[in-house]
Order: structure tokens, then C-alpha cells, then sequence
């Protein structure tokens, strides 16, 4: 699955994955892996993420081809 949660992040403004992680609930290790996309997080680590991020989820993440 690809996402593009760092570039909504950063176009967000001043957000950073601590903070972003904070929000979500999870590690900053764990909002790492997801940005690099080297994890893939549950159904509700996405709508949480999109929450905090005010886009939907199929903004966020998508499946590779």
C-alpha cells in the first residue's frame, strides 16, 4: 500500500510526526515506518490520520498496481 501521509503532513504546516503520532495514538517510530512506507497501519490508524490531517482517507492511501 502506498500513502502520501509525510507530504500532507509537511503541507499541513507545522506538524511533526511526534506531534502527528501524538494525535494518532501511536509511537513516532511507528508514524516513521508508515511514512516510509515500510508498515501498513489498520483501518482505524488511517481514519485517524486523515482526521488529523482534514483529508479523507483515499487522499492518504492507496494500493499499488
Amino acid at each position: 500500500m502506498k500513502n502520501s501521509v509525510k507530504l500532507k503532513r509537511i503541507e499541513k504546516g507545522n506538524l511533526t510526526q511526534s506531534d502527528l503520532a501524538k494525535i494518532v495514538g501511536v509511537t513516532r517510530q511507528t508514524m516513521n515506518l508508515i511514512e516510509a512506507q515500510k508498515y501498513n497501519p489498520t483501518i482505524k490508524v488511517c481514519l485517524l490520520i486523515a482526521n488529523a490531517l482534514e483529508v479523507s482517507v483515499d487522499q492518504l492511501f492507496w494500493m499499488e498496481e
